[in-house]
């Protein structure tokens, strides 16, 4: 058996998103989205999602490709590249969806997958968030969730450079 398999069927193009999305939303099934880098996967972002994913049925990812990182975080990041990212991500068993997505927002998707509840980091003001007027405009709710202190990608980048 490819134990591979199933979490490769957890990264999606958008028409692929698009059809599974039809038959969720036949399911009556909550779908919850969230976005970021996720460069390199630690406590704090295994806490934040895990912690998203209990507001819905679905948990949607979307995820910065690389060159969407760069222009977010800087020319040497991301650290690890995008399949590997996704592949981490898709490997959680509270997460249903990984889609990347190149623009420095994910308006557009967020406007595609319309879903039900938008979540982010409580470093965001809801008002502040990308997409949050297309989720308010169909009833869908915006969730922050407290981030856990003194976990931050930057913060591991910055112990494994000063350990050389």
């Amino acid at each position: 058996m490819d134990k591979l398999e199933p979490i490769r069927k957890k990264i999606f193009e958008s028409e692929q998103l698009a059809r599974q999305l039809s038959v969720w939303r036949f399911l009556l099934q909550k779908t919850v989205f969230t976005n970021g880098c996720f460069d390199i996967l630690h406590r704090g972002h295994i806490e934040y999602l895990a912690k998203a994913a209990d507001y819905g049925d679905i948990l949607i990812i979307g995820l910065n490709t690389d060159s969407s990182a760069r222009r977010l975080k800087g020319p040497s990041r991301p650290v690890q590249d995008q399949n590997t990212r996704a592949l981490i991500l898709a490997s959680l068993h509270f997460v249903d969806a990984i889609i990347l997505f190149d623009e420095d927002t994910p308006y557009k998707l967020i406007e595609m997958i319309q879903p039900d509840i938008l979540v982010k980091g409580g470093d965001y003001k809801p008002e502040d968030i990308a997409g949050q007027d297309l989720v308010k405009a169909r009833g869908g709710k915006i969730i922050t969730i407290d981030l856990v202190k003194g976990n931050s990608t930057t913060g591991i980048i910055k112990k494994i450079v000063s350990a050389k």
